[in-house]
């Protein structure tokens, strides 16, 4: 493993982990009134680019942390939708 994969696996775990407060608050409050649809739908467009731009350079670090956050996005997304009053 080179220092710049060590570097992209860092920074993956950093932006994958970021998002696990905000899961977890959702979760325990049953709500999401105050999340942005719009901004969680650019959001998840620039991952699912990121992800495929990780991809057409074979990145693996670039690749799961973006499938990481995709995941978590997109999450987010349903619990919204879920706790939707």
């Amino acid at each position: 493993m080179t220092i710049e994969d060590m570097v992209g696996l860092l920074a993956g775990c950093c932006t994958t982990v970021a998002f696990v407060p905000q899961l977890v608050k959702i979760w325990r409050s049953r709500s999401a009134s105050d999340i942005s649809y719009g901004m969680y739908l650019v959001f998840i467009l620039g991952v699912v680019l990121w992800l495929g731009y990780g991809v057409a350079i074979g990145s693996r670090p670039m690749v799961l942390a973006n499938a990481a956050v995709l995941a978590q996005a997109i999450a987010v997304v349903i619990l919204k939708r879920r706790f939707k009053s």
